[in-house]
């Protein structure tokens, strides 16, 4: 019976980019007052651990039924934690900072810092919003420290206008903004290793400074050989397909049934619709715009769709 799609309780970090389009976009209970830039949807991190909400496993944190029923969630007999995903969804309310993640190569060899490959799935945008991804072709690492110094580094960076249903593939090493006005569903590797080179001169009101930026970290961690041509765009079917992930979008009309097989864990991220997960055991699980839920590797089930929907699924 403790096997079943586990809704999760999000996990809100104020941020100086945020804002309040959780609450509008998917009926986020936000703290009051405050910029809310990410919800972390399910998190495994050492000071961050989802906890579940719904069904007999209420209350529990993600590596607590892990621990407890072990291959019946993962399907994995040499299962190691932290649980592989980090699920996110942002909102850019302004601009953030001109940043960087490490490989696994460069956190071995800086002793330091966790791998984080991830991608961005475009939920929504204002009009003109933009990213940065990648390097301009050609740009060495002397040009880009040189401009760093000189506050100009957006100028070797590749500006992407961007449209609503677009996956961005961002492997570690890929140097990065986020644009103001967007909002994103964020799928990653378990890290929360940021290494910051530009923060757009922006002051931080609680402290009348300016945020930490680790501009040598930054340097040692990208990939200088990495440009936008080479990171993938989708739309449809399978959005990533790499080592570290993988995600698909699917689409339901109203009243369709899908059969959920056992054999592979699995997370779902609602975008938008309504249903409900039914088993034979009689467990029922209601979803909404807004839920992610993990589906564990033994669970069988059928997924009812009460209005027409859009998800995301990512299996590690």
């Amino acid at each position: 019976m403790e096997i079943y799609p586990y809704k999760f309780r999000p996990i809100f970090k104020e941020r100086i980019w945020g804002g309040r389009k959780l609450a509008a976009a998917f009926d986020k209970q936000l703290p009051p007052d405050l910029k809310i830039g990410e919800s972390w949807e399910l998190a495994d991190l050492p000071q961050d651990k989802s906890e579940i909400v719904n069904g007999p496993c209420a209350g529990m944190t993600i590596d607590e039924v892990i621990g407890k029923h072990g291959i019946h969630v993962t399907g994995k007999t040499d299962y190691e934690p932290p649980f592989p995903l980090l699920i996110k969804i942002l909102d850019a309310n302004d601009i953030l900072s001109v940043q960087v993640h490490p490989d696994a190569e460069t956190c071995t060899r800086a002793g330091k810092g966790d791998p984080k490959t991830e991608c961005w799935y475009i939920i929504a945008v204002e009009p003109g919003t933009v990213i940065y991804k990648g390097l301009k072709p050609g740009t060495t690492r002397e040009q880009f420290a040189r401009a760093i110094a000189e506050g100009a580094c957006a100028d070797y960076l590749q500006k992407v206008q961007v449209n609503v249903g677009e996956c961005h593939f961002l492997p570690s090493g890929t140097c990065h903004a986020i644009g103001p006005g967007l909002l994103i569903a964020e799928i990653q590797q378990p890290s929360d290793t940021t290494y910051r080179v530009f923060d757009w001169n922006r002051i931080d009101p609680k402290t009348q400074q300016g945020r930490q930026l680790h501009v040598e970290d930054a340097l040692e961690s990208i990939h200088f050989d990495t440009f936008s041509d080479n990171l993938s765009v989708n739309t449809v079917g399978r959005l990533v397909d790499a080592d570290e992930f993988k995600v698909d979008k699917a689409h339901q009309l109203a009243g369709c049934e899908v059969l959920l097989s056992p054999g592979v864990m699995k997370v779902l991220i609602m975008l938008t619709g309504s249903g409900r997960i039914t088993a034979e055991e009689g467990i029922e699980t209601d979803f909404v715009r807004g839920d992610t839920l993990l589906v564990p590797a033994a669970f069988e089930g059928v997924m009812t769709f009460t209005e027409n929907a859009e998800y995301l699924i990512a299996t590690p």
